[in-house]
């Protein structure tokens, strides 16, 4: 893939707003609180709406560049902000990203490691898939020597309900190439994203 020949990376699914606004209307009223009165009238749009904003990742040009340079270190963005759903309880779970990769013959803009974070990050998820996704994406679309992926997230359906372990975070990690065979890459890797 080069900058000039991309492929926008795909989006969800077209999202049916009159029927989630009645199914969330339905499920309010199953819970005891129907809706009507001023305060509840828009809910169900309201609640489609987030929930559809939620689920719909940007399109975006995943541009990748030859690394001309021939730069062979890491590259890492650490604390990549984002924000995702939990597929058993649709509460939100957030946190940080710690991306990075041992380039290749291929490099990729700086904000691209955000962007795919994002664009996985916008669907139904649970952390373990969430992570090693972007690291799939990066691995497959610059064929580095090595990625890393840690991330780093507050889950509500452990904060609000249930054991209710507010605080309590969750790190997950994926290792490919060089940072998970080699133990002084991995360490690196680890230490730059400020985990090790």
């Amino acid at each position: 893939m080069t900058a000039e020949n991309v492929v926008p990376l795909r989006t969800a699914p077209r999202i049916d707003h009159p029927r989630a606004e009645r199914a969330v209307a339905e499920l309010l009223a199953a819970l005891g609180y129907p809706v009507e009165g001023e305060h509840r009238a828009m809910t169900p749009q309201r609640v489609a709406n987030a929930f559809a904003e939620m689920l719909t990742p940007s399109t975006f040009l995943p541009t990748t560049f030859g690394n001309d340079e021939g730069y062979d270190e890491l590259v890492v963005a650490r604390e990549v902000p984002f924000r995702s759903l939990c597929e058993h309880h649709l509460l939100p779970f957030y946190g940080y990203a710690h991306v990075g990769y041992l380039p290749g013959g291929r490099i990729v803009g700086l904000s691209k490691l955000a962007r795919v974070v994002e664009h996985f990050a916008r669907r139904l998820q649970v952390q373990e898939r969430l992570t090693c996704q972007v690291a799939d994406w990066l691995h497959e679309h610059l064929a580095p020597r090595g990625v890393g992926v840690v991330l780093e997230a507050e889950h509500m359906c452990m904060t609000l309900r249930g054991v209710r372990a507010t605080g309590a975070r969750t790190v997950t990690s994926a290792l490919q190439g060089v940072l998970r065979d080699d133990e002084r890459s991995r360490s690196e890797f680890l230490a730059l994203a400020g985990t090790g």
